[in-house]
């Protein structure tokens, strides 16, 4: 049984940066066969993770857009699931104890619709192989609306500590129970946390979701994105991930799973 990690929240809260920390978290346990999916159309999760981004689905989609829709125009005469698991070997990166993938986006005009379609696919067949799978999802609602993020078991809804971030939150929660997604556990992660507020106070409590970590605001996270380096390197004594891995650690959410 795999599990699915999910991460969501409003542009510019962090949700990226919590993604590359989950994955070092993940790796602290030894845990192993790890997929990592940036599913947000701004792709810049392979920076945080220090990878080289080769290829998307989105470059993929751009160069089979035309026969895709034609099954007997697959090589080899293969199925379109067939074709799509066999390119997917192709943009797979193959990091240090883990997997990538990156959704990208088309070049050409259009919504996301096809992309998300195919996305799913590749999601639902890659977790067959791997125990654990992190997904940073784009800002704010748009993968719920479409059905990106279906069956989760562990949804991190990320805001930074102003109001308009946690309102959000509370309108992913809402989203959730009106589109009857598949999701076990949902927590409330705050990021830039300086100090306790009665009205973010009251605002966290609106939305019924129960608060996992308050994440300091870490100097380290600047420093290391204007040298350009990955966050996952960041020092195991960091403020931010000695704060998330303390939390993680005290719910014992991953670390009676295989």
């Amino acid at each position: 049984m795999s599990v699915t990690i999910a991460i969501s929240g409003k542009g510019g809260v962090g949700k990226t940066t919590i993604g590359g920390l989950l994955l070092k978290y993940l790796k602290s346990l030894n845990k192993k066969d790890i997929l990592v999916i940036d599913a947000d159309p701004n792709s810049n999760l392979h920076s945080v993770l220090g990878i080289k981004l080769e290829r998307t689905i989105g470059d993929f989609i751009e160069e089979i857009k035309e026969k895709i829709d034609k099954v007997e125009d697959m090589p080899g005469k293969m199925s379109k699931s067939e074709y799509i698991s066999y390119e997917l070997e192709n943009i797979l990166f193959e990091g240090e104890g883990f997997d990538f993938l990156s959704m990208g986006r088309p070049e050409g005009p259009g919504c996301y619709c096809f992309i998300n379609s195919v996305l799913r696919t590749a999601i639902d067949i890659l977790t067959k192989r791997y125990k654990f799978i992190i997904i940073d999802n784009s800002a704010g609602m748009e993968h719920f609306n479409r059905k990106t993020t279906q069956k989760v078991d562990v949804l991190f809804i990320v805001s930074d500590a102003t109001i308009r971030g946690i309102k959000t939150a509370n309108n992913i929660k809402e989203l959730i129970k009106k589109l009857k997604l598949k999701i076990k556990k949902e927590y409330l992660i705050i990021n830039r946390f300086l100090k306790k507020d009665d009205l973010l106070d009251g605002e966290i409590k609106n939305t019924g979701l129960e608060v996992i970590s308050f994440l300091p605001e870490d100097e380290i996270i600047t420093k290391f994105d204007l040298e350009g380096k990955p966050i996952i390197d960041i020092p195991e004594d960091s403020k931010i991930y000695k704060e998330l891995k303390n939390s993680l650690n005290n719910k014992e959410i991953f670390i009676n799973k295989n």
